[in-house]
């Protein structure tokens, strides 16, 4: 109890002394399978029916795979999967925003799972163990399959991923297909405007947008390539004065809450004016809440902007 209580002391939690009787962690009734991960490993039950996901694209990636968490955790910047998972997120409970918990819901919830990627450190992770069992899913930004396939293995639904993901290959395939000889000649960039620091930036093919147009077989432009050193570069931020590192064949521009008066101002700025995408009119407002992070499901709500966008441009 001293422990737990100095844990809980650390996170900077005000939770309530008597609610740590709560805790029940032990799976000694129930079996269990060992799991190794990021931070440790972990006896998760077989059947894991009261799961907390820490951060939303888990979220995204459990709903996908027929499971409805308990509770997770709301987003301080990017438009909430709340908005792009509409009704499916009926009866889920909030423990907080990212990486800011509210542990007495935790604790009230009596998750027997918890689960997430860069929603888990090494520091909560220890609070959370005295919780629940806990996993860390890697947190690789073009490597979302890998995680949605990590994730399916623990709740035991890999056969329903691997059919998600089937499905999305064919997807990707008719795509391709349909655009054709435009795959070669494209050049598409992918930009966002962040609702907390207000400026813009760009992802790289190493993102999870990146990473899908790259699997397409379109390029970024190259003046944004060369700016990138290593596969951890997923994002450049960028300057007024450099807004024309945006400029591309086509540009998709993902605007946070909060950051719409900002896109608006660069939208009248000169440089803005100048951009060759912007005279060609080829410049599309998607929906952060899927296009900046995400699994399968966002995956596939890229693709259906792609069908509707790409198949429209000239060239």
């Amino acid at each position: 109890m001293i422990i737990i209580s100095a844990l809980i002391v650390t996170a900077c939690h005000s939770v309530k002394y008597q609610d740590l009787t709560l805790l029940q962690p032990s799976l000694s009734n129930t079996e269990c399978k060992l799991v190794k991960h990021e931070l440790g490993e972990t006896c998760v039950s077989l059947n894991p029916q009261r799961i907390i996901v820490t951060e939303q694209v888990s979220l995204e990636a459990l709903i996908a795979l027929g499971l409805k968490p308990i509770a997770t955790v709301d987003t301080a910047f990017i438009a909430s999967k709340t908005n792009f998972l509409k009704g499916q997120m009926n009866d889920i409970h909030y423990i907080g925003k990212e990486n800011q918990f509210n542990l007495e819901t935790t604790l009230k919830l009596h998750p027997d799972l918890i689960i997430g990627t860069y929603g888990i450190n090494a520091n909560n992770y220890k609070l959370f163990s005295q919780i629940a069992p806990t996993v860390k899913l890697q947190n690789v930004h073009s490597q979302w399959k890998e995680t949605l396939i990590s994730l399916a293995d623990i709740v035991n639904r890999t056969a329903t991923a691997k059919t998600l993901l089937v499905e999305y290959q064919q997807r990707l395939e008719k795509l391709r297909t349909t655009l054709g000889e435009k795959i070669n000649a494209l050049e598409v960039s992918v930009g966002r405007f962040h609702g907390g620091n207000k400026v813009p930036a760009f992802r790289s093919q190493y993102s999870f947008p990146g990473s899908i147009l790259t699997e397409l077989g379109i390029s970024m432009p190259i003046h944004q390539r060369q700016l990138i050193k290593n596969p951890d570069d997923t994002v450049v931020t960028l300057s007024l004065e450099r807004i024309d590192l945006l400029d591309a064949d086509v540009l998709f521009v993902a605007v946070d809450p909060g950051a719409r008066e900002v896109f608006h101002q660069y939208q009248n700025s000169r440089i803005w004016q100048t951009m060759n995408v912007v005279q060609n009119q080829q410049v599309y407002s998607v929906d952060s809440s899927y296009w900046i992070f995400g699994s399968i499901l966002s995956a596939n709500a890229i693709l259906d902007d792609l069908f509707k966008y790409l198949t429209q441009v000239k060239i």
